[in-house]
């Protein structure tokens, strides 16, 4: 935050013989001390807050990716278990909604074994372990995104609280000031 912060000396005293200083706070010049620092408070929350949209944005994409890889795991697994337990390696078994599973897979990179909208037995299993796992992947990835998410979005609360407080504190001792004047 202090980079964000500039101090200028003004050339005269103050009319107590005291130094004064402005800042500059991310061009803008002339604020006292208390509002650069809220000023510059607030500008690192709404950059955080931009971050934090953008990875939000990315969080549910990748929910997106992970319920269409799971859409198309359903129907391979609905198909494994149509099968009987004494089907052979090459027994084909239709899938349901053949075209939405490959668009599924072809997006995402998937490999699946076809044979126009059927499977023989083994590509089968293996689409259904593959499918299974592009959707793990997702979900390990998903999470770790979400702790990520959840660090910007306490960074951004404490930076937001951070500005209040001093314009507490600075509001409180301009309260102090003025009741003790006029003691």
């Amino acid at each position: 935050m202090n980079s964000l912060i500039v101090p200028d000396a003004i050339a005269d005293n103050s009319v107590y013989g005291v130094r004064q200083m402005q800042y500059t706070v991310n061009g803008k010049s002339g604020q006292n001390f208390i509002d650069a620092v809220a000023m510059a408070s607030f500008r690192q929350a709404v950059a955080i807050e931009d971050t934090t949209s953008s990875y939000t944005a990315v969080v549910r994409a990748r929910q997106v990716k992970i319920d269409e890889l799971a859409e198309a795991l359903s129907y391979v697994a609905k198909a494994v278990g149509s099968l009987d337990h004494d089907a052979k390696s090459s027994t084909k078994t239709k899938i349901d909604h053949a075209s939405r599973v490959k668009e599924i897979a072809n997006r995402y990179g998937v490999s699946l074994s076809w044979d126009g909208d059927k499977m023989e037995f083994g590509n089968l299993q293996k689409a259904k372990t593959n499918l299974q796992y592009a959707v793990d992947r997702e979900d390990n990835d998903i999470q770790q995104d979400i702790v990520t998410l959840q660090s910007f979005i306490t960074k951004r609360d404490n930076a937001y609280s951070n500005a209040a407080k001093v314009i507490t504190k600075a509001n409180h001792a301009a309260s102090s000031t003025i009741g003790n004047i006029g003691s």
